[in-house]
């Protein structure tokens, strides 16, 4: 059974829409953007009003990488890039968020950043 690349990749960018015509980040409530790789996991905090990145964290980061140690597609690993994600966004004065999955469901590896994300002090 051929995969079509091109009909999935429509059926990507058409979620992707969908979601992000709901979501914006303004300065009060900035967007909590996520990204999943096959070996990594990105989360970033982003002021959509200036186009900013406010904190970025992801499994690559050197505050994480002897915690983790090589073991980065689990869903431990994305839970502690919430929290690392969390305390860094709490120490620049950011409590509150909007969660943008970007085309990915919400389970899993990113389920367990979002949790991580809410444990470390985040709201959404």
């Amino acid at each position: 059974m051929a995969v079509n690349i091109k009909y999935i990749l429509k059926r990507r960018i058409r979620r992707k829409k969908r979601v992000r015509k709901k979501v914006f980040g303004t300065p009060d409530r900035p967007r909590l953007s996520v990204y999943r790789s096959l070996k990594h996991i990105y989360a970033q905090i982003i002021d959509d009003t200036k186009g900013h990145t406010l904190v970025s964290c992801s499994t690559l980061s050197p505050e994480l990488r002897e915690e983790i140690k090589g073991k980065t597609k689990n869903k431990e690993a994305a839970k502690k890039v919430g929290l690392l994600l969390a305390r860094k966004a709490l120490e620049k004065g950011i409590k509150k968020v909007v969660f943008d999955k970007g085309y990915f469901k919400y389970h899993g590896r990113l389920k367990a950043l979002a949790d991580g994300a809410r444990e470390g002090g985040l709201e959404f």
